[in-house]
């Protein structure tokens, strides 16, 4: 784990240490690795519920509740899929913050719509709050998409919890 992905981390810890927020994760094209980033920590298991790793269509349905509308209409890497699976996370766990990815982290699976590099993500709370966020980081490479995308979803976890009160 990079220099920087570790100190994000232990900033969303933390800052939901400090307010007794628990978080859980929903990931596709990072695959666990915000989660791995958390409980890579030593004591972070008070304040970090669980993890889903939704990678393919079913799961995100099966796991997180994603409607197979939303799936059909706006496909697995839009806004509208990256907020099903973060509302989803809070439904099916213990957890008072999720933040959910999906995107293409290449080198294939790209199109003139969807480049590889995009990358969606939401953050929301149980008290309601929802954030998007749309990454475009071109075709860097798998490994520098997914840091990335893990250092964005920290980083939206950590905004998060600082506005909880």
């Amino acid at each position: 784990m990079s220099g920087n992905v570790r100190a994000a981390a232990m900033e969303v810890l933390d800052a939901c240490r400090a307010r007794g927020l628990k978080v859980a994760t929903a990931e596709s094209c990072t695959g666990g690795l915000v989660a791995g980033a958390l409980t890579e920590i030593a004591s972070s298991s008070d304040v970090f519920d669980r993890g889903f790793v939704t990678y393919s269509n079913a799961a995100k349905q099966q796991m997180l509740g994603v409607p197979a509308s939303t799936l059909h209409e706006h496909g697995a890497v839009s806004w509208q899929t990256a907020e099903a699976m973060a509302s989803g996370a809070l439904a099916n766990a213990n957890a008072d913050l999720a933040v959910a990815i999906t995107g293409i982290a290449g080198p294939g699976g790209g199109s003139a719509d969807k480049p590889v590099g995009l990358v969606h993500f939401a953050a929301a709370s149980r008290a309601g709050a929802l954030t998007h966020a749309e990454m475009r980081y071109g075709d860097i490479g798998r490994e520098r998409v997914r840091e990335r995308s893990v250092l964005q979803a920290l980083t939206m976890l950590k905004e998060l919890a600082d506005k909880q009160r």
